[in-house]
């Protein structure tokens, strides 16, 4: 399968395509940004297709972070997903941030818990844990630092995201000390897409996940209907 994968949740604009059969993405392209998304994606996914060598219609699926993350970032990378599925007519599909930033550590079969949290403002953060095998935990919320931070019980933990530093700072003191703090201010396209590759399209669709309602209400969306992916 090739795959576009697009990530505009959190502070970064970014795509790539994978190519399934030959194991590895063809081109992809990130830029740091805390604002912009809107005017940077479409002239960055353009570049990632012409670095693959593909036309749209030669892709197989889209794969799209749905969030935990900023509510007008999660709305372009959303938009632009579902626009294109639509043109192309091929299948979007939607992963969380959360799950993004696990599955690189997942990946290594470790013992460690891991614990992907992202930065909720006002001193709470979007977290999740899972085992070093895969298997929850904590399902995904939102909660005070604090409260995140006990999921120490769990043992010395595999912090990820772009809150780990912040909630290993709030560490309590008399539990296990993490095992890895790895603070990325994105997740990693190429893990996006691989998720994206994995997913039934029935089970995860290319739409927004909130684990609280967003600070301001959006117009009506007139993509949430016409561009959902078709039945397969």
């Amino acid at each position: 399968m090739l795959i576009l994968a697009i990530d505009t949740a959190l502070d970064a604009c970014a795509a790539g395509v994978l190519d399934t059969d030959a194991g590895k993405m063809i081109a992809q392209e990130s830029q740091a940004m805390k604002r912009g998304h809107a005017e940077a994606l479409m002239p960055l996914i353009g570049r990632v297709i012409k670095q693959a060598g593909i036309g749209f219609t030669a892709l197989d699926r889209i794969a799209v972070t749905t969030g935990p993350g900023s509510f007008t970032g999660l709305r372009v990378g959303l938009s632009a997903a579902r626009g294109i599925a639509l043109a192309a007519g091929k299948p979007a599909v939607g992963l969380t941030t959360l799950t993004a930033y696990a599955a690189p550590v997942v990946s290594q079969n470790g013992e460690h818990p891991i614990i992907a949290a992202i930065d909720a403002r006002h001193d709470h953060v979007y977290f999740q844990v899972v085992s070093g095998n895969g298997s929850a935990l904590i399902r995904p919320r939102v909660a005070p630092i604090e409260e995140a931070a006990g999921a120490s019980r769990f043992g010395a933990a595999h912090l990820v995201g772009n809150a780990a530093k912040m909630l290993g700072e709030r560490w309590p003191v008399h539990a296990l000390p993490p095992f890895k703090v790895d603070s990325q201010p994105a997740p990693d396209i190429a893990w996006v897409a691989w998720l994206g590759a994995a997913v039934n399209p029935d089970t995860a669709p290319a739409r927004p996940f909130y684990l609280r309602a967003p600070d301001a209400k959006p117009a009506a969306d007139p993509l949430h209907k016409a561009a959902r992916p078709p039945a397969s």
